[in-house]
């Protein structure tokens, strides 16, 4: 026999067969022997394992043959293994094992009885299945995605496709717990490595993680044959486990073990995912079936437009948001547009989600209770209902998995120093089947280090499941938004017209609707989950922590509990508060408004102090609300930070007396700390819950009664001469489908044989369009506003409706639409009229949107019709005006055009239509003559009557009865004579004669108008004074911008990137300087102080719990890492009695804890109090700038953007970057402490927080800027949804005449989607970063465990610094996405202060003058003289001038008239004599001073100037006539009597404080004017200035101003600017201008004998 030697000494039971041969070896059989003996084995392998060499050991062939013929005959062990030993020893590696017991090894019961052997087979299919898949994978794959038509690489059609991902993540963690276990069996129970305890489970779980990858591409790609790869696979496994299963049954291996349990679970797991594959082969029959099923991709992934894909992805994908990466990632490049969002899925639309709820909400109405009102909240629950369970399910399961975290850290803590341990010989050998030690499963959750993994892994979920809950209640809450807009549009546009002009439903209440009431129940749906998550929370958290602490937990929790209502109360106080804040916020922004529409009077009469005083004193209240409203947040936030602190102190002073002096173990301190962590969330979110539920409570009540209001009668009465009479106060329920309504009702006519045609006379029939008999209408109040109309409009004809003022001339054009409640009689309309009404309204309505739009509205575009109309209203020479022509936006958001241009745009509209009937209601209400005249002859008599249209016309103007073919004269809601103009004077000559009467009246008003440059001039000219103003400003700030571009950009990408991504930290110094410096100190030093004493209770926790339970003779602390140093003399070392030493401990942590709290309450007091601060200075300094800005920054600043400043972007610095900026240092801070605490306790730690930190700042980085972007883009896409829904309300009548409902439905409905995609798109953005953080988190968790338990010698890990190191980190994951969160929100809100800054470098006027105010006499100007030296005006050093060298005198008392052609310089002149303009050469001397050195407020308050607009504030009559309350009522009456106005006011209750409503709205213009001239008298300033003060008054009113003016102006100078030059034709001296250049000066007789005068031209061509 051969021997093959092994070099190594002999152990002593060999002794006697060692053979001293040549090559110094051990024979074979020797060790044949040696195997069979008990003890060497184990000394032989010790022996081996310390040497410090190469180890060779072959045994190829070993045959024993025995005489014994039971033995196995055969053993065949090959080993190989070269090992370089460590000093430490180390273990050989072999697939069964080294120590050989032949026993458990030998074959001779059958191979399956051979445990390795099982395991070995368990094995092939892994192999099997990586063999055959990673060819496909990486050689055949190219070939196979080119076959696939379809953009996204997203189509999952593959049935069981979410189960079979939640199936394999399953299998993969079960292979995970496998793998641990085989390990720690391994390590505990065995001698040698046993290779197949882990390897199978190893190999499964790549060969897992390959079937996923592997399916995901096959069906990404569509080539369903490749998965019988897979289905093959999971047979192979499913046989392979069931037999280890079988086996472990046999040898009495049982659930007590836990490779028993995971074996068993494997088998269930690849039961199931068999299951799955057979179910696919059953549906897609790819495989074994004659015809494979075809199946096509969905229409949203065909659909290039649809980017969201969340729907569509994998589940992965899905649950990380892995999708949003390519859009998150480009918003770095470039910003985030409209077009990169793209289009919702068809299921997210809410044309799908209006139909499921209508037919919700439709389905509760019964046949036998029609009138029964449907519930929304059931319609609600049956349309929704689904995902909101799913999300519950979601929910449940997060909170479930966060109790993991705080059970786990007790485990770690727990078993810290126990975990080295191993079991006993004895438990070794009750547990050892099969040759194998079998781990009991209870035996695991003892393992550290599976503690930690465990943790991890639950962390992950929990956090997977959360976000998962939040992203289908957001989707859900969007979803249903979208279905409620719809709902409430479709009602709207059914709505009849009396709910609207009775007031029932204002326009006020559908906004409310429309802004709040349904973001009210977006929010509650938002937050609904929590409502019954929150008491399954609290319930679970207090049975955990009575099982840790026993009844002193429920000391602590009752804190929780019992501050609870507390936090409610305060909830609701911060609601009530912030309404009172509101309130005084509209009313300051209400007195802002018209301080700035009336600043150029405010300046002239040096009344801006008074106004910005009464601003500042409503600013006050408000102040005083935000102040509450402060104090309210900051103890919200206070008891948010101070329960779980006083919680913890009430657990542990009860605990320590309850017990007897003592603490608890290190393990249940700190799980209890972390589930008072997460108890008090649900409390302090359960105030918010309750608080949104009343609000939806309320939502949903003020909806219903909205769905239940009037509609208009149904409209077949529209469809050709079908008859239907509508009953009065008739109730149709709900809205109408979102379809084109016309379809069907078309369908209907052409099939119905109508009745009627055969009572009517063929001829009537054609000459008639529409007929109305024996009409009764009404607006709702059964009280008939028409009675007993009874007309005929005949086709092709111009028919007038004319009467007096209030005598349903309006009214019955809507009666004839349907727009009336019929209670009586019939409107027929002839077949060819259906559907074809244009009509223009009395009141002009616009849309939001181009004239060009306008105009068209939804017809095909015709250039020649186009241009033919806009010559018809005279619109061109408006158009040519606007900066972008026929392309510039009107409307509400656009440019304000005056009464007359819209209105002629409305006509221009009804023109433009192709329809048959044409509907104007008094189209010349707001237009001068000339524009009349020019409307009537080529749009009505030439345009319209040349294509044969019925025009029905109801006009005021007299003049244009001779053209009407037909006319209707009413008279108190009925007809007074219908016929033509003949046949009216031959039957009522009466009526005849009085129409005479009154044209002659307006001819004598004709002259008047002629006099004077027509209105539309006056608009025009407004109108391009106000766009070469805002041109010059657009011009300047373009070029500001191009030099800071060419300053900062060096034209690369990475530049534009980094400036993006860059935290704007000036704006941010500059906010806090205005808050103070002080207070920025107190906040930051309170802030560092509280969260230091915080970090001290918990470290002091430690180390009292660690002390006092004896963790010390462990040997971590006492080793002298930590321990003997600190505490070892103090304490211990001198035998002081253990529980005094305990009290001393109490003391300090109740010390800390009171501390802890004072602090909370300090720190949240000083960050809200920080903010009021910048915020009152903020907006004091911003009204202060622009009340006292020089009048040219109000021409060329919009309104709108001043007004922004006062409105959205002060009510951000308010109330919005307060509790941000609160939020984000806390935040910021707890995470910081947080890595600090276990940075010190754990340095090893810091190793891992490299990489982290790395991955954290990109993270930040990417989400900030698209999450600013996205969020533009949601506050960009909110406003023209709402402003098309109150657009809709104003123009109903016009859309319903017009019949365009579809088109305004389908728009609505576009603009909610194209909002819903930006909300959705931000909502899923926040979920990536939420997701990414929370992971991030979850791995400081495992590096902070790992650290703890794997490098126990490095840093200061006693059981309770782990514990406190581990809440710690627990408390980091929390708090990570909300310093992204906040750190994305206050960059969007400091752009509010930026804006508000721009506005603070605004130059103010100069105030002070070279004068002393003190120096000017008391009564100048005494006199009135004026000489004007060479005088050079401009409106800016950037513009030419406007006047060049003037040189005139005029003496005291003097009559001066000024005039010249439109831009001549007479109004800038004016305000020279005001100094608003920049004199930059010559002087004006008033009474021998220069103006130029006068304090403004002196001389502004000593001259009177009447302006051409009227202008009146909201308040008193007295308050308008003076301000400054210097004045008697004599004085007051007095100038009222010289104005002609005593009497009228005389009338008004409460007389001189009679009400004056916002601009006077409650006074005619002429009466606003003879205030104006009151308030001059007033003043009794010996120089009066009137510009153009006549411009806008009719000619009485007119007379009275100009005798008023020669009266009691009789002894002043008066200089009047004319707009009609018929006006100065007498003035003692008259002044001419030409482009800024006095040309002429005499008097007005002298000027106008001189026939080539420019002043006698004027004058000719004005008459």
């Amino acid at each position: 026999m051969s021997c093959v030697c092994i070099s190594c000494p002999p152990c002593l039971q060999c002794k006697p067969q060692y053979n001293k041969t040549s090559h110094s070896g051990i024979k074979i059989r020797d060790i044949g022997d040696a195997l069979t003996h008990s003890a060497c084995p184990q000394k032989l392998r010790q022996r081996l394992d310390i040497r410090n060499e190469t180890l060779s050991l072959r045994i190829f062939t070993f045959l024993r043959v025995s005489k014994d013929q039971t033995k196995a005959p055969l053993v065949t062990l090959t080993a190989n293994c070269s090992k370089t030993m460590q000093s430490g020893g180390g273990m050989a590696l072999s697939f069964c094992g080294d120590d050989q017991d032949i026993n458990s090894y030998s074959v001779k019961d059958g191979m399956l009885n051979n445990g390795c052997f099982v395991d070995a087979l368990n094995l092939v299919p892994h192999v099997f299945l990586l063999f055959i898949t990673f060819p496909i994978l990486f050689i055949g794959w190219g070939s196979q995605s080119s076959k696939v038509q379809i953009h996204h690489n997203t189509w999952l059609h593959f049935p069981g496709h979410n189960m079979r991902w939640i199936l394999t993540f399953s299998l993969l963690f079960v292979h995970v717990c496998e793998f641990a276990e085989g390990i720690v069996s391994n390590n505990r129970g065995m001698s040698t490595n046993h290779l197949h305890l882990f390897m199978p489970a190893f190999m499964g779980f790549i060969a897992a993680t390959t079937s996923v990858v592997y399916y995901h591409n096959i069906e990404t790609s569509n080539f369903p044959k490749l998965l019988l790869v897979l289905f093959i696979y999971w047979v192979l496994a499913f046989i392979t486990k069931s037999i280890k299963l079988w086996k472990f049954a046999e040898h009495y291996v049982g659930p007590q073990h836990l490779r028993f349990c995971i074996t068993a679970l494997l088998v269930v797991l690849y039961g199931l995912l068999m299951g799955v594959e057979i179910n696919v082969i059953r549906v897609r029959k790819y495989v074994f079936f004659a015809n494979p099923q075809k199946v096509k991709p969905p229409e949203d992934l065909q659909d290039l437009g649809v980017r969201f894909l969340q729907p569509f992805v994998n589940l992965l994908s899905k649950s990380t948001y892995w999708w949003m990466n390519p859009l998150i990632m480009g918003a770095h490049k470039r910003p985030i547009e409209l077009k990169k969002i793209g289009k919702l899925p068809i299921a997210m639309r809410a044309l799908t989600n209006y139909l499921q709820l209508k037919d919700a909400y439709e389905d509760q109405r019964t046949a036998e209770d029609p009138n029964r009102a449907p519930s929304i909240w059931r319609s609600m629950y049956r349309a929704f209902g689904r995902p909101i369970l799913l999300s519950s399910t979601f929910r449940y399961l997060a909170d479930l998995l966060g109790f993991a975290g705080p059970l786990c850290i007790s485990g770690i803590v727990k078993y810290l120093n126990n975990s080295s341990v191993g079991p006993t010989a004895k438990e070794i050998e009750a547990n050892t089947h099969l040759g194998v030690y079998f781990m009991p499963s209870i035996e695991l959750l003892k393992d550290t280090s599976v503690l930690a993994v465990l943790l991890f892994l639950a962390l992950i979920l929990q956090r997977t499941f959360l976000q998962a809950s939040y992203y289908v209640t957001i989707e859900t809450g969007i979803n249903l938004r979208g279905a409620l807009l719809a709902m409430i549009y479709n009602k709207m546009l059914r709505l009849s017209t009396s709910n609207m002009s009775m007031g029932e439903m204002t326009l006020g209440q559908i906004n409310n609707l429309v802004a709040i009431e349904t973001n009210q129940l977006m929010w509650f749906l938002f937050l609904c989950p929590n409502l019954w998550a929150m008491p399954v929370q609290i319930v679970m958290g207090v049975i955990l922590l009575y099982y840790l602490l026993g009844c002193s937990a429920l000391v602590g929790a009752s804190v929780i509990v019992l501050l609870a209502p507390v936090q409610y109360l305060i909830a609701t106080k911060l609601a009530d508060t912030q309404k009172s804040s509101l309130e005084h916020s509209t009313e300051r922004l209400k007195k802002t408004t018209e301080i700035l529409k009336g600043i150029k009077l405010l300046k002239l009469y040096a009344w801006e102090n008074i106004f910005c005083g009464s601003v500042e004193d409503t600013r006050g209240k408000e102040l005083t609300s935000l102040k509450n409203f402060a104090f309210y947040t900051s103890m919200s936030i206070f008891m948010n930070a101070a329960i779980p602190i006083a919680a913890v102190l009430a657990t542990f002073v009860t605990y320590y007396f309850w017990t007897g002096n003592t603490v608890p173990a290190p393990a249940e301190a700190f799980a209890a700390l972390a589930l008072f962590h997460i108890l008090v969330t649900p409390l302090f979110l359960l105030s918010t819950v309750v608080r949104f539920a009343v609000k939806a409570l309320f939502s949903v009540q003020k909806l219903g009664e909205f769905l239940q209001s009037d509609e208009i009668g149904d409209d077949s009465w529209r469809n050709g001469d079908m008859p239907v009479s509508m009953e009065a106060g008739k109730k149709h329920m709900g809205g109408t489908k979102a379809i084109n309504r016309k379809q069907p009702m078309r369908y209907q006519m052409d099939n119905y044989e109508q009745p009627t045609r055969r009572q009517m006379r063929p001829s009537e029939t054609e000459d008639v369009a529409v007929k109305v008999s024996n009409g009764f209408f009404s607006w709702g109040s059964n009280l008939s506003t028409l009675s007993d109309i009874n007309i005929r409009i005949p086709t092709g004809q111009l028919t007038m409706i004319v009467g007096q003022v209030g005598c349903g001339k309006s009214s019955l054009l809507l009666a004839m639409l349907g727009e009336m409640q019929n209670i009586d009689g019939r409107v027929f309309w002839s077949n060819k009229n259906r559907y074809s009404v244009a009509y223009a309204t009395q009141k002009s309505w616009l849309l939001n949107a181009t004239v060009e739009e306008n105009i068209t509205f939804g017809s095909p575009f015709n250039k020649q019709r186009y241009k033919a109309v806009i010559d018809a209203c005279s619109l061109q020479p408006d158009i040519d005006l606007l900066p972008f022509g026929d392309q510039t936006e009107i409307g509400e958001r656009g440019i304000n055009l005056s009464g007359g241009q819209r209105q002629r745009i409305c006509v221009a509209r009804a023109l433009y239509q192709n329809t048959n009937i044409v509907f104007l209601d008094d189209p010349f209400s707001a237009l001068d003559i000339h524009l009349s005249d020019h409307l009537m002859q080529e749009g009505i008599l030439k345009f319209l009557q040349d294509d044969k249209r019925t025009v029905v016309l109801v006009t005021h103007k007299l003049q244009y009865l001779i053209h009407a073919d037909w006319i209707i004269a009413m008279k108190d809601g009925s007809v007074l004579r219908e016929g033509t103009l003949k046949d009216i004077q031959t039957h009522d000559i009466e009526l005849y004669e009085h129409w005479k009467t009154l044209m002659n009246r307006q001819d004598h008003g004709l002259e008047k108008d002629i006099q004077q440059d027509s209105q539309t001039t006056l608009e025009r000219k407004t109108l391009r004074r106000a766009f070469y103003s805002r041109e010059a400003k657009n011009q300047m700030d373009d070029e500001d911008e191009e030099e800071e571009e060419e300053e900062e950009d060096d034209d690369n990408m990475s530049t534009t990137t980094n400036r993006r991504s860059k935290i704007p930290w000036r704006v941010c110094w500059c906010y806090m300087s205005s808050g103070g410096f002080f207070m920025v100190f107190l906040m930051v030093s309170s802030k560092l102080l509280k969260h230091s004493v915080i970090v001290a209770i918990d470290y002091w926790l430690a180390i009292w719990t660690s002390k006092t339970n004896g963790t010390i003779g462990n040997g971590t602390i006492g080793n002298g890492t930590f321990g003997n140093e600190t505490f070892g003399n103090e304490t211990f070392g001198n035998g002081t009695d253990p529980a005094k030493d305990d009290y001393h401990y109490l003391l300090v942590f109740t010390t800390l804890c009171a501390a802890g709290i004072t602090l909370c309450l300090i720190t949240s007091l000083t960050v809200e109090f920080l903010g009021l601060s910048a915020a009152t200075n903020l907006h004091h300094n911003l009204l202060n700038k622009i009340i006292h800005a020089p009048i040219r920054f109000f021409d060329i600043t919009p309104l709108g953007q001043i007004l922004n400043r006062f409105s959205a972007d002060t009510n951000i610095i308010d109330q919005h970057i307060p509790p941000t900026l609160e939020s984000l240092t806390r935040s910021t801070l707890l995470c910081l402490s947080a890595i600090g605490v276990i940075s010190s306790i754990t340095p090893a730690f810091l190793i891992a927080l490299v990489p982290l930190a790395v991955a954290f700042y990109f993270i930040q980085k990417y989400f900030r800027v698209a999450s600013k972007d996205l969020q533009d883009l949601d506050d960009s896409t909110q406003l023209p949804l709402l402003c098309h829904f109150s657009e809709t309300a104003e123009g109903l009548t016009t859309i319903r005449a017009f019949r365009h409902e579809a088109r305004f439905k389908q728009r609505m409905l576009e603009l909610t989607d194209t909002n819903n995609t930006a909300y959705l798109f931000l909502s899923a953005a926040n979920r990536w970063l939420e997701v990414r953080t929370d992971y991030l988190g979850a791995v400081i968790v495992l590096a902070a465990a790992g650290a703890s338990i794997w490098f126990p010698s490095i840093g200061l890990a006693s059981g309770g610094l782990v514990g406190l190191g581990l809440t710690y980190a627990l408390t980091v994951t929390n708090y990570l996405n909300w310093v992204v969160r906040n750190l994305a929100d206050l960059e969007v809100q400091m752009a509010a202060v930026k804006k508000v800054n721009s506005f603070l470098g605004t130059e103010s006027e100069n105030y002070e003058g070279t004068m002393d105010a003190s120096q000017v006499p008391e009564n100048w100007p005494q006199d009135g003289e004026i000489k004007i030296q060479d005088l050079c005006v401009r409106y800016d050093p950037m513009l030419k001038p406007v006047l060049k060298h003037v040189n005139m005198y005029i003496e005291p008392g003097q009559k001066v008239g000024i005039c010249g052609r439109t831009g001549s310089g007479k109004s800038s002149l004016s305000l020279a004599f005001f100094n608003m303009v920049d004199m930059f050469e010559g002087k004006i001397v008033i009474d021998g001073i220069d103006i130029c050195k006068l304090p403004l407020q002196t001389l502004r308050s000593r001259l009177s100037i009447i302006l051409q607009d009227p202008v009146l504030f909201s308040g008193s009559i007295r308050f308008n006539l003076d301000p400054e309350r210097t004045c008697t009522d004599d004085r007051l009456w007095e100038a009222l009597e010289i104005a002609q106005l005593k009497n009228m006011v005389k009338a008004l209750p409460g007389g001189l404080d009679a009400v004056v409503n916002e601009g006077g709205e409650n006074f005619s213009v002429g009466q606003r004017q003879l205030f104006c001239l009151a308030r001059a008298f007033v003043r009794k300033s010996s120089i009066l200035i009137m510009d153009e003060a006549t411009a806008s008054i009719d000619m009485a009113t007119e007379n009275i101003l100009q005798k008023v003016v020669m009266t009691a102006f009789a002894d002043r100078t008066v200089v009047t600017i004319a707009h009609r030059v018929a006006s100065i034709l007498n003035a003692e001296q008259v002044l001419v201008f030409s482009s800024g250049i006095l040309v002429e000066k005499d008097s007005g007789p002298n000027l106008l004998a001189q026939e080539d005068s420019l002043f006698s031209v004027l004058v000719r061509t004005h008459k």
